[in-house]
């Protein structure tokens, strides 16, 4: 059978999350329903929308042939509950996620496809993005420049050797994301303090492999109001990255990485990725016991340093200097 008749067999799900996204709602719905093939399945769940984007969406993808299903919550239930609720709707043998105010490339899902059909052992692929502005005018700069993505982290997640890379930080963004629904199996429920396509991602490149098109895919409009969006660090974001209390975050990390080594543990991954995360927890948690006057710091970061912990589990220098220069914070 040719790659692209296998591509073609695999049924894509679409889980889009909206809330009052009447502004650009139509142009992100046409573009999913301009793919050849189409997706068969439109799910869309609405946190609580006061405008016309569910009526705007209905209206779109009726007589296209595509089966919509709308979940309507009421409360809302916050970007990562909208979409975990949507995925677990979802049916088909993969599952793209859309954001409500982008524009997709007219061969993102053949693309995607087709990397899937070749790769029985892929569980997870994402794309770069062209960064628009509100009117969907370029703004000169890709996703993965705008998150500062390095030629060795790009190559990582081109290659399938993305576990060691999304350990330091998180590069895979959502809205680029197509992954196989068996993988939501083992990701569900997401734990506190991961965003949903972090966690999806960091369990694929574990269990499976993941990798990155380098492709731009889709135009990921940033015009405000965002509820997650992206642009290149400032100057000034990065000093204000450096006042910020370190209590705070050093316990979120913590938690973060033990629920990554529960999951892992619990669904069976190898002793390599277990063990890979457990090197993570351990740093996190000698990062967080470092004395609170900073040059009492200094000896338990350069162990850091020369250990090559740093470089393995953080972003290397960027974290070093940000344990030597951050204030303690309040504790309890």
């Amino acid at each position: 059978m040719a790659t692209g008749t296998r591509a073609t067999a695999l049924t894509v799900s679409v889980a889009l999350c909206t809330r009052n996204g009447a502004a650009y709602v139509a142009d992100q719905v046409r573009s999913i329903l301009a793919q050849d093939p189409p997706p068969f399945e439109l799910v869309v769940g609405d946190d609580a929308s006061g405008d016309d984007t569910l009526a705007i969406v209905e209206q779109l993808v009726a007589g296209s042939g595509v089966r919509l299903t709308v979940l309507r919550n009421d409360p809302p239930l916050g970007v990562v509950g909208n979409f975990a609720a949507a995925i677990a709707v979802c049916t088909g043998d993969l599952v793209a996620l859309s954001d409500q105010d982008d524009v997709w490339a007219p061969g993102k899902l053949a693309a995607m496809r087709a990397r899937f059909a070749a790769d029985p052992d892929l569980l997870l692929a994402h794309s770069d993005a062209r960064l628009v502005d509100g009117a969907g005018s370029p703004l000169g700069l890709d996703l993965l420049t705008a998150l500062e993505a390095t030629p060795g982290e790009r190559a990582g997640l081109e290659h399938g050797d993305a576990f060691g890379v999304l350990l330091r930080r998180n590069l895979v963004t959502g809205a680029t994301v197509v992954f196989r629904r068996t993988l939501a199996e083992k990701a569900a429920p997401f734990p506190a303090d991961w965003v949903h396509d972090e966690w999806l991602a960091v369990l694929a490149a574990a269990l499976g492999t993941l990798r990155l098109d380098p492709a731009r895919l889709i135009d990921y409009r940033q015009h405000g109001a965002n509820e997650i969006g992206a642009r290149k660090p400032t100057l000034a974001d990065r000093m204000r990255k450096l006042r910020e209390p370190r209590d705070e975050r050093a316990v979120r990390l913590i938690g973060r990485s033990q629920a990554l080594v529960d999951r892992l543990t619990s669904v069976g991954a190898s002793a390599e990725r277990i063990e890979a995360a457990r090197g993570k927890l351990a740093h996190e948690t000698t990062r967080s016991r470092l004395p609170r006057v900073r040059i009492a710091r200094v000896p338990g970061v350069l162990r850091g340093a020369l250990s090559g912990r740093y470089s393995r589990y953080s972003r290397g220098p960027i974290d070093i200097l940000r344990d030597l220069a951050q204030p303690a914070g309040e504790r309890p």
